[in-house]
């Protein structure tokens, strides 16, 4: 054990009657730090558990990247593209790539005795990734055939359907319609209320009939990627695969003003470090500080019996370095405790309507808390080098004088 150790394990700040005010006060140092860490953990984890949740959503309605004719068409009328079994192939071998399945769309209305509706059929291929909508079934299954949907508790109780009735729909083609009765297998519910009020899914055999397709023909293709964040890189690689008549759109530009809205929380992210680690730094300098002012008389021994100013320094940077991974500590386990408990029992409720979901969504990632003590560790200890400067301007001997 070194000298400064030694020290340092020995006389800051002792416990009892005679501990003055470095005790207490270091005792708050620690509890401000861990409040710092607490709420910066659980801002980070909250905010990315919101931006996280909302994408996934958005993404389970529109995928990662979407090829599609360059004439679309439109939201409600598709130009459809064929089902070239080498080009998705080769989609497929691309680095990144996880999945890449048909869709097809068609507008439609559907009548009960009291009202009609606008919706818009999603058809999804036989082989499509129906995980999104098995984890927001909230009755009923995933359709099985032709004649069975999926719609949303928005849209069933608008209409007042259950699991079971039958959906008199209407689709428009050319300058005629053609009516549809399905019968409703399941009931979705994602919170996503733009989603919920438009979307009822089918199947895509169901949408190419109604279009007067053949199978081989669809409304495009969805590529779902195995890593959000190379999205642009995935995006040019499927990109220099495509024909001409096909473009490629990935979920960023499908919904611009939805992912600009989530980047712009990347702000109040930061301001809330900002605004924590302050008052971290400001707790253990406060601490330090009062540590140095009342131990003027033992830094004058210390020096008196050869001890330098880096030494005397570095004891205080070594007891003060073990209140901050204390309080470190401590922040770090009680805001994994609030996570856990969150994600457990969903404490923190949420109007769907305003929040698009039913709860305070946390994302625990260790990377934010190894983040988030190794950020306040460093600010601390850079905050810490202006008091322990001071050190050098104790003289033995005035502090000896005063000991008189």
């Amino acid at each position: 054990m070194t000298f400064e150790r030694f020290i340092a394990r020995r006389f800051m700040p002792r416990r009892g009657a005679d501990s003055g005010f470095s005790g207490p006060l270091s005792a708050i140092a620690v509890a401000g730090i861990a409040l710092g860490v607490v709420v910066m953990v659980m801002a980070v984890s909250i905010l990315r558990g919101f931006q996280e949740d909302i994408t996934q959503k958005v993404v389970g309605f529109g995928s990662h990247l979407t090829v599609t004719a360059y004439d679309a068409g439109g939201t409600y009328t598709e130009v459809p593209v064929s089902l070239d079994s080498a080009l998705t192939a080769a989609v497929r071998a691309v680095p990144g790539v996880r999945h890449v399945q048909a869709f097809a769309t068609k507008g439609g209305m559907v009548k009960t005795e009291e009202q009609i509706y606008g919706i818009l059929l999603r058809g999804l291929a036989a082989d499509y990734d129906t995980v999104f909508y098995h984890d927001c079934l909230t009755a009923g299954r995933l359709p099985a055939g032709a004649n069975e949907v999926l719609v949303s508790s928005t849209i069933a109780a608008k209409l007042k359907l259950a699991v079971g009735d039958k959906m008199r729909t209407y689709f428009w083609q050319g300058d005629s319609y053609r009516p549809r009765a399905f019968s409703i297998s399941g009931i979705y519910n994602t919170d996503l209320t733009e989603m919920d009020e438009l979307y009822v899914i089918g199947s895509l055999a169901t949408v190419q009939r109604l279009n007067g397709w053949d199978s081989t023909m669809a409304g495009g293709y969805e590529v779902l990627v195995d890593d959000y964040r190379r999205l642009g890189s995935i995006a040019s690689a499927v990109t220099a695969l495509l024909p001409i008549e096909l473009r490629l759109t990935t979920i960023t530009e499908a919904h611009p003003a939805l992912f600009s809205w989530l980047d712009l929380l990347n702000t109040n992210i930061t301001l809330i470090l900002a605004i924590m680690c302050l008052v971290s730094a400001v707790a253990i300098v406060s601490a330090l500080l009062i540590m140095i002012f009342e131990k003027s008389a033992t830094i004058g021994l210390l020096k008196a019996l050869g001890a330098g100013n880096r030494s005397v320094r570095r004891i205080f940077l070594m007891k003060a370095t073990g209140l901050i991974l204390w309080g470190i500590a401590i922040g770090d386990a009680v805001a994994l405790a609030l996570s856990m408990a969150q994600r457990h029992w969903q404490l923190v409720r949420l109007d769907p309507e305003s929040y698009s979901m039913s709860h305070v969504p946390v994302l625990v990632d260790p990377w934010i808390y190894v983040a988030v003590s190794a950020g306040t560790l460093a600010v601390c200890l850079l905050a810490l080098l202006l008091p322990t400067a001071g050190i050098s301007r104790i003289s033995p001997a005035t502090t000896m004088k005063i000991e008189r």
